[in-house]
């Protein structure tokens, strides 16, 4: 499969920026990723050195040169602040299929920030990339993470039983689609 270079967009919403990472993002994103919290239901444990922010800001660069996705850090609107980040990755142009991921900070939750945000990369996504499926999965215990799926129009399509270790703990994931023909870029519709 041949991919070309992705543009990373820029992306507006009401309440929130979703642009390109840049260098000066390494702190913000630092201190998201190393938070133990806000990674519980990860399958990767929290950050203990800076130098990881590096790493990902050098993946975003590289998922946009490859073609293969974009990841955008996500800035509110109303102070400017750097609140998480939302990715579509795993772009595959000849099924028209990609996956969604999001992280944000402690803080911003329970704001409808992650519903947001993920509904105008999903926008940008379907009207740029031609996609057919967007899917995402979810700790089962992340009911929160599942939320905004289901707000967003994404279908629970299964259980991925003990497909990863938590902290130790041996999890279960939902695998959640999103087909063409169910976005409603619009939630009043």
């Amino acid at each position: 499969m041949t991919h070309m270079a992705l543009s990373t967009p820029t992306l507006h919403t009401t309440r929130l920026t979703l642009r390109p990472f840049t260098d000066a993002d390494a702190d913000g994103l630092f201190a998201l990723q190393s938070n133990a919290h806000v990674l519980r239901y990860w399958d990767s444990p929290p950050w203990t050195e800076p130098a990881r922010a590096e790493r990902f800001l050098a993946v975003c660069r590289r998922m946009a040169e490859e073609g293969t996705g974009a990841r955008l850090a996500v800035d509110r609107v109303s102070d400017g602040a750097f609140i998480g980040w939302c990715t579509l990755h795993r772009w595959n142009p000849e099924f028209r299929s990609a996956s969604l991921g999001y992280c944000f900070t402690e803080t911003s939750w329970g704001h409808g920030y992650a519903t947001e945000a993920a509904r105008a990369l999903l926008g940008w996504a379907f009207d740029t990339l031609d996609l057919n499926r967007v899917q995402a999965e979810a700790d089962t215990r992340n009911l929160a993470s599942g939320r905004v799926l289901e707000k967003l129009g994404f279908v629970r399509e299964g259980t991925l039983r003990e497909d990863c270790v938590v902290n130790g703990d041996v999890s279960d994931s939902w695998v959640y689609g999103l087909l063409r023909r169910e976005w409603r870029p619009d939630p009043a519709r």
